[in-house]
């Protein structure tokens, strides 16, 4: 039998998180401004021209969270340089907006940014202000002046009153476009957490706690107790958008397990800071409805995503679904103590341990296939960055000091 690490253990949660930052740090930053975002899977920059905002951003969060727990220097450096370029790059200083991928051209001496794709999303300033937090957190003052702008763009230019939740994007004018997703608003809400944490304003857990009822209890309620991703503009589920291209990555088709299980993790975070008696069983709920389900029996692993009549529509390996899925059963262990979360824990991490995992250069693959194995060797071809993996070692390290 294998020797499995004892993935309970703090001292092997903080050693993951050092064999990960490792890959990243410090090949990932660029000099001239930001960071690089896409690597080959021995960590060779195979694009070092394309910045999107929310790699950007996620940047910003890996580091800050590193330096939280480990206090090193150059981490908390890696902050500020990221913070900077947030700032002084992707934001238009005349409106405000946040470009969605510059192009960072560098010559000899010279350095050339270019926006080349300016849509609007409010997805992209969740993310602004899930970094700004986290900057924050670590003591980059600065970072409050950012996290309360892009709270005013969300409220002015998204926050829908009528429906209690965002809109998804707004064109040159203001006007929403006819998508709504919960995905958004999922990570709406997750910034929201960490503002909250941040700040202690109370401002932010209200609205938290609003839209995790709307989504998690509402929405869900309406489609069979599981968390659909499309909708149309009355926030009526969209069961057929994007049905024949559902692989996008923004705005995927059908029912995703890893969405389940994030909604799962975050309901008990915001059940830390403010416990109400519905999260604990919704989250059970949610968790319990996907994750056994989603198992693949035959090779192992999560597959991504069930369409409406409960067929498998995406049978591929993502990491972030294993990851979400972990962190989820690891708070759901430490906030109920049945053996039943952590017995998920450990199965999901000793597959993630054999197939997703690069032991050699670090960080995580991306997704594999059904028989696991990889698509490609880019390892982040759409910037993964392993913002969730780290977040779930860190959960986990919550769950098992609590």
């Amino acid at each position: 039998m294998q020797n499995l690490p004892r993935f309970k253990s703090p001292a092997f949660l903080k050693e993951h998180i050092f064999h990960t930052m490792a890959f990243y740090h410090p090949r990932c930053i660029d000099k001239r401004g930001g960071f690089f975002h896409y690597f080959k899977d021995d960590g060779t920059p195979f694009d070092t021209e394309r910045r999107h905002l929310v790699n950007s951003t996620r940047f910003i969060y890996n580091y800050a969270m590193a330096h939280l727990h480990f206090r090193a220097p150059t981490y908390l450096d890696a902050v500020k340089h990221g913070l900077a370029f947030l700032q002084e790059a992707h934001r238009d200083p005349t409106t405000g907006h946040y470009a969605w991928m510059l192009r960072c051209m560098n010559g000899d001496g010279t350095r050339r940014i270019e926006v080349q794709d300016n849509r609007q999303f409010a997805y992209g300033l969740a993310f602004v202000m899930l970094a700004c937090a986290h900057a924050l957190k670590v003591g980059v003052s600065e970072a409050h002046v950012c996290l309360e702008d892009a709270w005013e763009q969300l409220e002015a230019r998204f926050w829908d009153a009528r429906h209690g939740l965002y809109a998804d994007e707004a064109d040159a004018s203001g006007r929403w476009l006819p998508y709504r997703g919960q995905n958004a608003n999922m990570h709406v809400f997750e910034a929201l957490l960490a503002a909250a944490e941040a700040t202690g304003d109370k401002r932010y857990l209200d609205r938290a706690e609003a839209l995790a009822h709307r989504v998690a209890v509402q929405l869900a309620d309406r489609t069979g107790g599981m968390i659909w991703e499309r909708y149309h503009e009355d926030w009526t589920p969209d069961w057929d958008d994007h049905r024949q291209d559902p692989g996008d990555i923004f705005h995927p088709w059908g029912y995703s397990f890893g969405h389940q299980a994030e909604w799962a993790k975050l309901l008990l975070m915001l059940d830390r800071q403010r416990p109400l008696p519905w999260l604990l069983p919704r989250a059970q709920a949610l968790f319990d409805a996907s994750v056994p389900r989603a198992w693949d029996e035959s090779c192992q692993g999560l597959v991504n995503r069930m369409a409406p009549d409960g067929s498998i529509c995406d049978d591929d390996k993502s990491f972030w679904v294993q990851s979400e899925s972990m962190a989820a059963a690891a708070l759901l262990g430490q906030r109920t103590g049945l053996e039943h979360y952590w017995r998920w824990y450990n199965r999901l991490w000793s597959y993630c341990w054999d197939y997703l995992i690069d032991h050699e250069h670090g960080a995580w693959y991306h997704t594999l296939t059904r028989d696991n194995r990889k698509l490609s060797n880019e390892k982040s071809e759409s910037g993964q960055l392993d913002y969730h993996t780290l977040g779930t070692v860190y959960e986990a390290l919550k769950a098992l000091s609590s």
